[in-house]
């Protein structure tokens, strides 16, 4: 398969949008493993390979363990993710997966039990924003 449009090319402010999204995500309070866990489960989840490859290796280089990422689909199976990172875990599967259920009172729930209103709008965001890039990742056939 090809590569189809570039999009940073082919529109550079829409790109730019996105980067500046992304520029927004960096300042918050949101921990780089967080943001990484949630990156790389929406793109498993949407079967972003892009995104996957990108993350998972972000992920490593930020000190997270091989088994944690080849288990991260199947998170809530074992005890290797803290409760908080099971929560916005959850979080990430039923935002990608939002014509399912939306996002549950026993998930929105969770989440209040570990984190402020401003924290939990900052992971609701940071999971819009790589539901996007895999989009566009998959839309476009960008390739690891």
């Amino acid at each position: 398969m090809n590569q189809r449009v570039n999009i940073k090319v082919a529109q550079p402010q829409a790109y730019q949008a996105m980067y500046a999204l992304e520029g927004y995500l960096n300042a918050t309070n949101l921990s780089k493993t967080h943001r990484e866990l949630i990156k790389v489960r929406a793109s498993q989840i949407n079967g972003c390979a892009f995104c996957i490859d990108l993350h998972t290796k972000d992920a490593l280089k930020l000190g997270e363990t091989n088994q944690r990422i080849f288990l991260l689909n199947a998170w809530h199976e074992v005890d290797l993710f803290t409760q908080e990172e099971k929560a916005l875990l959850a979080l990430t599967e039923e935002i990608t997966l939002i014509t399912k259920e939306g996002v549950t009172d026993e998930t929105y729930k969770n989440l209040e039990a570990f984190f402020s209103q401003e924290v939990i709008a900052q992971l609701i965001m940071a999971v819009i924003a790589i539901n996007a890039w895999n989009r566009m990742a998959i839309a476009t056939r960008m390739r690891p």
